[in-house]
């Protein structure tokens, strides 16, 4: 198994500056585009929101706006009946119980609708700088790969990357998705130039 103090110091030689994909302008953006980012990359997401949040972007607006043309709005996105439904019902929350601002308390965020486990650490990591991380499908390859979980459910791999890393974890999360969508990846990953192929179980496993 790969020891800690590798790991991070590889991933911050390789992602030094590493930060969230998502292209936002307010803590209320992010949350709407970490929601679209369900099961859709954050290129395709970008590529929406760059038009809607020119058009729409406070809880007001979204909370006004008809479902059924923020649904148009971010069809491309995929699952867009949910989404409209989530983002429009945050929206609401947001306005009538937070004053108009999206909370910085986890449970809160996580009362929001469309909120789970992985929108609200990567809204509270990257917002609010919170020592949290999130679990996409890039850190649950990574960290099943490397040997830091054997779990494929990702409250259980949080819970064992938050126990092995402990602090500084805001960042790793950002590296760790990083990795895994450049470097480690599902398919054909970059498995000869990569400097823990030889503590990596995918490897050993794969060159048996």
């Amino acid at each position: 198994m790969v020891k800690n103090e590798v790991f991070v110091s590889y991933l911050q030689e390789l992602y030094p500056d590493a930060q969230c994909e998502l292209k936002y302008n307010s803590t209320f953006e992010l949350l709407v585009a970490v929601i679209l980012s369900a099961q859709c990359t954050d290129k395709r997401v970008n590529e929406v929101t760059s038009k809607l949040f020119k058009e729409c972007n406070t809880p007001e607006g979204f909370a006004q706006m008809q479902i059924e043309e923020l649904e148009q709005k971010i069809k491309s996105c995929g699952f867009y009946h949910n989404k409209a439904k989530h983002i429009k019902e945050a929206s609401i929350a947001i306005l009538e119980k937070h004053n108009g601002e999206v909370p910085s308390n986890y449970n809160a965020l996580l009362n929001l609708s469309g909120v789970g486990r992985k929108t609200a650490n990567v809204v509270n990591a990257t917002a609010f700088k919170a020592n949290c991380i999130a679990v996409d499908t890039h850190v649950l390859r990574v960290s099943n790969r490397l040997g830091f979980t054997k779990s494929t459910n990702p409250t259980i791999c949080e819970r064992d990357l938050v126990k092995r890393f402990k602090q500084n974890l805001a960042i790793l999360h950002h590296r760790m998705v990083l990795f895994g969508r450049y470097y480690c990846k599902a398919i054909k990953p970059e498995c000869e130039s990569c400097k823990l192929k030889a503590e990596c179980k995918y490897y050993t496993n794969k060159n048996k």
